[in-house]
Order: structure tokens, then C-alpha cells, then sequence
């Protein structure tokens, strides 16, 4: 699949690593290509990982090392939708293992510095929904979840 806008992760160093953590987590993902870098004499040195394009349930994208220079901030973040409550619990220990660290709300940093929202579902219907109680009080319950 091609898509026309496709999110780039620029890790400092361990975009590998992170590629295969990911794909090994999410059904229908999968590594397209790894592109290592050939010569020597580069800013990089041979056999290193120069990008690598994978799938994350069925959607593309790019990573690659960017150096010291690069980091990830909150102020953008993945979204993995649930279904069900084990998804939720599978998603927020794999994320969160060896490393990462829980936020409030659903948000969390995985070991790698990537910040990720683990949502029910649910939540959006309950939010907007006057028939299922108050949302402002759901509102101030989910803040306080970690």
C-alpha cells in the first residue's frame, strides 16, 4: 500500500530495534525494506540502518536514525483504537515494558521516547453520547487513570 502522506519516525538510534518491536506487536504489520548503508567514509557507518519502511496494521511507514539531534516530543503521538479491555491491558504492558513510561489519560512513552494514546473505543461513544451518563464526569475519571 502506498500512501500519499505517510508518517516518518526519526529515532536517535535505535530505529531498528523499534521497527521490529512494532511490527511484532500489532496484527496485519510487517517490514516492507531495510536499506543499510554500503560504503564507508559516511557520517554513518557501513551496515548500519539507513531507513526502513513497514506497516503497522496495514498503514506505511518510514524510520530511521537521525542522531542526537533527534527526539520524540508529546506533541505528537500514535493512537492504537481497542475493542476490548485486553487489548487495552496488552497494548499499555507491551508499550510500557523495559522502559517505557505511563502517563495520565491513555498516554504513554514507549522505551524508545514515542508517545502513544491507548483508547477504548468505547470512549469516544460514552464522551459524546448524552445517553450514556455524564461526560464530563467520564472526562475527569479517564485524567486521573494511568
Amino acid at each position: 500500500m502506498t500512501d500519499t502522506v505517510r508518517p516518518c519516525l526519526t529515532f536517535k538510534d535505535r530505529a531498528e530495534e523499534a521497527v521490529k518491536f512494532y511490527v511484532s506487536l500489532f496484527p496485519n504489520s510487517k517490514i516492507l525494506s531495510i536499506t543499510r548503508v554500503e560504503a564507508d567514509g559516511g557520517p554513518i557507518p557501513k551496515g548500519k540502518l539507513l531507513n526502513a519502511t513497514f506497516e503497522l496494521d496495514g498503514r506505511e511507514y518510514l524510520a530511521f536514525d537521525g542522531g542526537d539531534n533527534f527526539f520524540f516530543t508529546d506533541g505528537i503521538s500514535l493512537m492504537v483504537n481497542c475493542k476490548t479491555q485486553a487489548e487495552v491491558d496488552r497494548y499499555w504492558t507491551k508499550l510500557t515494558e523495559n522502559g517505557g513510561e505511563e502517563g495520565p489519560c491513555g498516554w504513554l512513552k514507549d522505551r524508545f521516547g514515542l508517545s502513544w494514546q491507548i483508547v477504548p473505543e468505547a470512549l469516544g461513544r460514552m464522551l459524546s453520547d448524552p445517553k450514556s451518563g455524564d461526560a464530563e464526569a467520564c472526562m475527569n475519571a479517564m485524567l486521573k487513570m494511568k
